[in-house]
């Protein structure tokens, strides 16, 4: 499930506007449809704008999103526990379900088999990708204060090399996976019993910003150049 709201701030029309030749929104759909995992790749929208990007891309729009789940404050997990409850009413239907950000648009069929294998292998409840910091190390980091001061967050790590401190992983949303029960019960994929599939840092990048998107150009055309 590709949730793909029309009311992007940062980056106007995010999920329709053309990225190295497509609709971004597409990329995910691609990657979704190269996977060969799913019945169904559905994108919740409550654009008719995005409707018909990815229609055209290869998904299925069977219903609109409703407006109360449709602005910037409502949790991702809950859009697709909704798409779940419409598309399945009596909880027979599906096992498991997949939840991949179209702001992610590097992420692969790779990465999405990869989060599939270890949610049956680990048999948890979710597996969400995670990717490392790249240069930033987190243990280093500091608040900003208005007068410039900074207050490290970890003081006792300033003077620790960052080959001796343990490795820090963030959550990236290309790939969320959780049992269908799992996400019902707990209406997240931040389930009690979570693991983290690794995958590499270019493929999590998250647009968000126009630096983002600038970004995630460069990288596509990279990407597709080597091909």
């Amino acid at each position: 499930r590709i949730p793909a709201r029309g009311g992007s701030r940062r980056v106007p029309r995010k999920n329709v506007r053309d990225l190295c030749g497509r609709p971004a929104l597409a990329w995910t759909v691609d990657a979704a449809l190269e996977s060969g995992l799913f019945a169904l790749v559905v994108v919740s929208t409550d654009s008719e704008e995005i409707a018909l990007a990815a229609r055209a891309a290869g998904a299925e729009v069977p219903f609109l999103r409703e407006a109360a789940l449709a602005d910037d404050r409502t949790p991702s997990s809950l859009v697709t526990l909704d798409a779940l409850q419409r598309l399945d009413p009596e909880g027979t239907g599906f096992v498991r379900v997949c939840q991949l950000m179209p702001n992610c648009p590097l992420r692969t069929a790779q990465d999405i088999g990869a989060g599939y294998r270890m949610l049956l292998e680990s048999r948890a409840e979710a597996v969400l990708s995670v990717c490392g910091f790249g240069w930033c190390n987190p243990w280093w980091a500091m608040k900003a204060g208005a007068d410039g001061a900074l207050d490290p967050l970890h003081p006792e790590a300033l003077s620790v090399r960052s080959q001796d401190l343990p490795d820090l992983v963030a959550p990236t949303g290309a790939v969320w996976w959780a049992t269908a029960a799992a996400l019902r019960t707990h209406r997240t994929f931040y389930a009690p019993d979570r693991r983290g599939v690794r995958i590499p840092f270019v493929n999590g990048l998250d647009i968000d910003t126009w630096d983002d998107w600038r970004l995630a150009e460069a990288l596509l055309s990279a990407r597709r150049d080597r091909r």
